[in-house]
């Protein structure tokens, strides 16, 4: 996610500044950085981790109203636990304090399957009717056991805003839009609480996921998948349908779009989508995808999925990253290579968004120095910031600060310790990292045992409080 709405977020989420001639980074780390020995590849980091088989099985079926504020589904999900329990808890996040603000509003109308004893909601900080929904089960699952479970559910649409959920004229977008599976394999569920501060909060496992979308016929979808041309029209409606084995969680756009595809040099189809009176053309949006997934896999390896879809939707300030799609509220180069960015960092390599948000983030952030040079005196400034980069997301007293530290501090703090442990060492160590922790939830203790042969990048990390010294490996 990148905001760039008010100007103190704004100035709080760019690290990078402006400028031309090399990064100062490569340079003094050719010239002044200790030598580090770079990790030789071999065994896991060889090969990217695969996806568990025992993941759940995800399908989500959305009907879009003609009034384009109204989606009603049904989600059915197949669930095998890694470790027992007698329930399933999902995270509602379209009524999170900031999106339900808005007008927006899901709630969960039925629940059912053979196993299912009753299903009830959990405030969790959140509006009405609740930030969590609990189904409870009639027996305990045993580890490795499943349960299907089905969900009926609304989803009304509020006013435009920078959220995850809206409705513009003649166009309207849902991301977190179901009810979302709250499970991190080998922990349980997450039943952390919602927080007054723009950023995410959801834990959730990779799922392999179908996605279907009845929409009015003149609109065109796009979303998380790989789609499948739509059906005919019929009684004035189309149904567009995606699937994707490796998803977190899904976002879906619809409106009046006019779209362009692009094929990355690695094969990665790139397809955008404008409205009427775009700020861009949606060639030269698929122009600056490519370029970002080009940029992006030289520093951090292959793209994570066989697509990528980007809707241009009203400007609106940022964007919002989810598993090979895009919500892109604003036309602006360096927040879309933030968000492809989050294809490695949140959706492939994923995390506990609550506990630890710079996983994701001040990575997103550091990744935006692919493209432009960064300024020495403003890392040290930002770098100078008080406060731990690596707090949960109740730890930030307000937006400002969570930018100031987790954006900016925390991509400062990735870029001195690239510098600082040597460009190539560090690089090498960080795919190594994406190796072996794909289709995982990582902790900063995964990210420490990548880096464990590099003390120096260590050493930075834990000055600026990303890592702490219980992370750190025995």
């Amino acid at each position: 996610m990148s905001a760039r709405g008010p100007a103190a977020l704004a100035a709080a989420a760019l690290l990078l500044l402006p400028g031309c001639g090399s990064s100062f980074v490569d340079t003094l780390a050719a010239e002044d950085a200790p030598s580090a020995a770079v990790p030789e590849p071999g065994g896991s980091c060889e090969r990217r981790a695969e996806p568990d088989p025992d993941r759940p099985v995800v399908s989500l079926d959305f009907r879009l109203d003609d009034d384009l504020r109204t989606v009603t589904g049904t989600e059915t999900v197949v669930f095998t636990p890694d470790l027992p329990t007698g329930e399933l808890v999902f995270r509602l996040v379209p009524n999170a304090p900031g999106a339900a603000a808005g007008g927006n509003r899901l709630a969960v109308d039925a629940v059912r399957g053979e196993d299912v004893a009753e299903g009830g909601y959990v405030a969790a900080r959140a509006a009405a009717p609740g930030g969590l929904y609990e189904v409870r089960l009639d027996r305990e699952l045993a580890s490795g056991e499943s349960t299907e479970v089905a969900l009926d559910f609304t989803l009304s649409l509020g006013a435009a805003g920078f959220e995850r959920v809206g409705s513009a004229e003649g166009v309207s977008w849902w991301a977190s839009g179901a009810p979302l599976l709250a499970w991190e394999p080998g922990v349980g569920w997450a039943r952390d609480p919602f927080v007054d501060v723009v950023g995410e909060t959801a834990s959730s496992p990779v799922a392999d996921t179908r996605i279907s979308v009845s929409a009015p016929a003149e609109l065109a979808v796009l979303m998380t998948g790989d789609q499948a041309e739509p059906t005919a029209v019929r009684d004035g409606r189309r149904t567009w349908t995606s699937t994707e084995p490796v998803a977190r969680d899904v976002s879906v756009a619809v409106g009046r779009f006019t779209t362009a595809t692009v094929t990355t040099g690695s094969g990665v189809e790139v397809t955008t989508g404008v409205l009427p009176d775009p700020e861009v053309s949606a060639e030269a949006l698929a122009g600056w995808a490519r370029e970002a997934v080009g940029a992006l896999e030289e520093r951090f390896g292959a793209f994570p999925y066989d697509t990528l879809t980007v809707p241009l939707l009203p400007s609106l300030g940022g964007g919002i990253e989810y598993p090979s799609s895009i919500l892109l509220a604003g036309a602006n180069q360096l927040v879309l290579l933030h968000e492809v960015a989050h294809m490695w960092f949140y959706g492939m390599v994923g995390d506990s968004q609550f506990r630890d948000p710079w996983l994701d983030e001040a990575f997103a952030s550091y990744a935006e120095s692919v493209a432009d040079p960064v300024d020495e005196a403003e890392v040290a400034r930002r770098l100078a910031t008080p406060g731990d980069v690596g707090s949960a997301m109740d730890g930030f007293p307000g937006s400002g600060a969570y930018f100031t530290r987790v954006y900016g501090k925390g991509g400062a703090a990735l870029v001195a310790a690239r510098e600082a442990a040597g460009a190539e060492a560090f690089d090498a160590a960080l795919r190594c990292y994406v190796q072996v922790n794909a289709w995982t939830t990582a902790t900063p203790e995964d990210l420490a045992a990548a880096l464990d042969a590099l003390p120096a990048a260590l050493d930075v990390l834990l000055a600026a409080g990303a890592l702490q010294p219980a992370d750190l490996p025995a």
